[in-house]
């Protein structure tokens, strides 16, 4: 179904998981590129993925394995990570070759000197999430509320201050003095944050990820949660920071007795090093575009992934040349 339109040090969680084809980690060298085999291909190759129950980790982890299966590699890993402010420190420090970030993560000064865009590869959903016993009917009721707002190295910690802000709504990290017209922000990632919603301390989590997200729809059979509407937001968004964001549809039956809802969506890219060897990056553009069906998290209702025409709509992210190359030859 194609969407409506409409410094870093390693986190201290993150965790090396086998792709699903691996066969242990022997060879694994600490550079993400590895040293090449004899036939110019990567001994190993590092995916920065996301958080456990996200799309990130989901998709990074089909993509490792393929990039195994299809001889892109001889060996590849994804790794968890806090989301896609850290997984383009990840490239930028050497640890992988590949990363999964939102496109405005991308665009952030600095964050493009050493990277370039292999493709778009979907549409991330920012939700709103709030307890349905909360009262909280739209973005202006979490004034005076305690907010999760996504953990530090996350894209989820760059958007929801942007959708706070053009919503009129102040932000506090101490909820011992509230103020009218603000909410108090917590940092909080996607499990920590799903498990304080049920826990009723904080009062709405916001996470950017694909639909339906694994975790939130576990959260709603112990809890009935629903999904605010973020799609008035978008006019004030695009004037602060142009046109990447979209109105999306989060479609009825995504998560269990939550209506369809609009929100704003931002572009989710592949990204890897621009040093990244031309072959490598061919050979993966051949996997995006023929081994697509692999590719997709099998907890997804079939949001378009990696289509044809999408993959080279990477907002304003200059394609690594290989594969600008790759795209040209395989579409005209």
């Amino acid at each position: 179904m194609v969407p409506l339109r409409e410094p870093a040090t390693p986190p201290p969680r993150r965790s090396v998981l086998k792709s699903a084809v691996a066969v242990g980690l022997a060879g694994f060298l600490p550079p993400s590129l590895g040293a090449c085999t004899g036939g110019g291909r990567p001994e190993s190759l590092t995916v920065a993925g996301g958080e456990p129950g996200g799309f990130y980790l989901e998709f990074s982890t089909l993509l490792a394995a393929a990039l195994e299966r299809h001889g892109v590699a001889r060996h590849a890993m994804a790794v968890a990570t806090g989301g896609s402010l850290d997984n383009i420190e990840e490239l930028h420090a050497g640890r992988a070759a590949f990363a999964v970030a939102l496109a405005d993560a991308a665009v952030q000064p600095g964050a493009g000197a050493e990277i370039a865009a292999v493709g778009k590869v979907y549409e991330n959903y920012v939700h709103c999430v709030v307890r349905k016993d909360s009262g909280v009917r739209d973005i202006s009721g979490l004034a005076g509320r305690r907010v999760a707002v996504g953990q530090p190295g996350s894209g989820t910690s760059l958007t929801t201050p942007r959708l706070l802000e053009a919503a009129g709504l102040g932000t506090s990290a101490d909820s011992a003095r509230p103020t009218a017209g603000t909410a108090t922000v917590e940092h909080l990632g996607l499990n920590d944050g799903i498990a304080a919603l049920k826990a009723g301390t904080v009062d709405a989590l916001f996470w950017s990820g694909g639909v339906p997200t694994a975790a939130i729809a576990a959260a709603q059979q112990e809890v009935a949660l629903g999904l605010l509407d973020l799609s008035g937001l978008l006019p004030e968004l695009r004037r602060r920071y142009g046109g990447m964001y979209d109105r999306v549809l989060i479609p009825d039956g995504s998560y269990s007795d939550v209506p369809a809802v609009w929100t704003v969506g931002a572009p989710n890219l592949l990204l890897c090093r621009k040093d990244l060897d031309d072959g490598t990056v061919e050979r993966t553009v051949q996997l995006l575009v023929h081994s697509a069906a692999e590719l997709i998290p099998q907890s997804t209702l079939g949001v378009q992934f990696l289509s044809a025409e999408s993959l080279i709509n990477t907002a304003g992210v200059p394609l690594h040349p290989a594969a600008a190359k790759a795209y040209r030859e395989l579409h005209g």
